[in-house]
């Protein structure tokens, strides 16, 4: 802990803490903002003033609105104290003077570096130091039926070759569907779905200069395996509903999706139940599936993962002193309660501590998930698949960040110029190189 922290909560300092800093309350926007998540940092808050004596002011944010008020605020000297906020604010935040990367580098050092993951970390590095301090995130995942692919001895699909492989074993429509791939351009599934394929191999657009347009080796390599996966898909305009329907029903041997698929998986959620059998509270389907969050191309065998990852800010406003307490509570002492927020979707950043390198990862296995029903991770899914969920974020990865090029990559993305030309692609309208060609032509464009 900072030594403000330390010396806060002792004796004689904790009492005259106590006593004299009634009015030294904080400020903390999230955007964690349903009903339930509320109550719950409420909860930590008020456990947190327990201990040290400061309020905190729970401020709920839209997210969409997120990168607006805080601007608005910023200019008018008013930002809060902290600031939960999504991977693309935390260095374009410290550019602007609206996050005090110091105030977080401090607080990272003082709980360890090396117990945080080394993607995450990574994702928000500065040249002195970090922009933020990285609370919770999620990889990406390769779902497959784990059953299946014993039974036909096939190795996990944690490589193009190896879904090719199992794809030539396991499709047999209308029964079984390889893949369901996504194909829906205008949907954000086919983007993040296909970063993700691109990213295993080593194919992006940046470069720390800006654009550079896709390797055309690499990037033929990719569209050749997305059309494989496409055309062991069903047909139509495809996104993240017919994935888990088809999955969930016994139709499909793979699908990507992210974890917040976890929890329904294993039947705790009437509004989406597997329909597998009979029963549609029953963890059967959970028990068959296996995940894969690293995963490679041909052109970059040690893979990649794609993550999201949620920071705790700092602002330039902020009361450094009370701010950095409540983040480093929040990551130690309450960090249990921070991931119970939504647990299934929280991976924990934080591995442990240095007395106990994986106390973190133990206490959010064991935290109930689910809706209409509720049971931990670790009854649902075996060790080895828990220590899979949360290996991806040591080597998390997207477009632009080891580039300083994130804000370009993401407005490539959004654009949807690399959806429409791999729909073609896959489609027949037109070839390898063409496709890549249209893809680097258009994104030249994007500033």
């Amino acid at each position: 802990m900072t030594k403000t922290f330390t010396r806060l909560c002792t004796g004689t300092a904790l009492a005259a803490l106590l006593a004299g800093t009634a009015s030294a309350d904080i400020r903390f926007w999230t955007t964690e903002e349903q009903p339930e998540r509320l109550a719950q940092q409420q909860k930590l808050a008020e456990a947190f003033k327990a201990e040290t004596g400061i309020g905190v002011e729970v401020i709920p944010v839209t997210e969409s609105e997120l990168g607006t008020r805080a601007t608005a605020a910023f200019a008018a000297g008013d930002l809060p104290d902290v600031i939960y906020h999504t991977l693309q604010y935390a260095l374009p935040w410290v550019e602007a003077g609206i996050l005090d990367a110091e105030a977080a580098t401090e607080v990272i050092e003082s709980l360890g570096p090396d117990t945080f993951a080394p993607g995450a970390l990574n994702f928000a590095k500065t040249e002195d130091g970090w922009a933020s301090v990285p609370v919770d995130g999620w990889t990406q995942m390769v779902l497959y039926r784990k059953d299946l692919f014993e039974e036909n001895g096939l190795e996990p699909p944690t490589s193009y070759a190896n879904v090719i492989a199992a794809l030539e074993k396991l499709h047999n429509p209308p029964e079984m569907f390889g893949f369901v791939a996504a194909t829906k351009v205008d949907e954000n599934f086919m983007s993040q779905v296909l970063e993700q394929v691109f990213l295993a191999n080593g194919a992006t657009p940046v470069g720390p200069d800006g654009f550079t347009g896709f390797d055309e080796a690499k990037t033929t390599e990719v569209l050749e395996f997305y059309k494989a996966i496409a055309e062991a898909s069903p047909p139509g305009e495809l996104f993240w509903e017919q994935s888990r329907t088809l999955y969930f029903s016994g139709d499909a041997a793979m699908i990507i999706w992210s974890p917040f698929i976890l929890d329904e998986l294993a039947g705790l959620r009437d509004s989406a139940p597997p329909t597998i059998n009979d029963d549609p509270t029953s963890p059967e389907l959970a028990s068959k599936t296996g995940i894969v969050t690293n995963f490679s191309g041909p052109s970059n065998p040690d893979g990649a993962a794609w993550a999201d990852i949620r920071y705790f800010g700092i602002t330039a406003d902020a009361d450094i002193d009370e701010a950095q307490q409540f983040v480093e509570y929040s990551m130690s002492t309450g960090y249990t309660e921070t991931l119970a927020i939504a647990p299934e979707g929280k991976f924990p950043v934080r591995r442990g501590t240095a007395e106990d390198p994986e106390a973190f990862i133990t206490a959010w296995s064991e935290l109930p998930v689910g809706v209409d029903r509720k049971a931990p991770l670790s009854e649902l899914y075996d060790p080895a698949m828990i220590d899979e969920i949360v290996a991806g974020l040591d080597v998390a990865q997207r477009w632009g960040i080891a580039e300083g090029q994130l804000a370009l990559s993401s407005k490539m993305v959004n654009s949807q110029v690399i959806n429409r030309a791999v729909r073609q692609y896959i489609d027949g309208d037109i070839d390898a190189a063409t496709a890549v060609k249209q893809m680097n032509d258009e994104l030249a464009a994007i500033e």
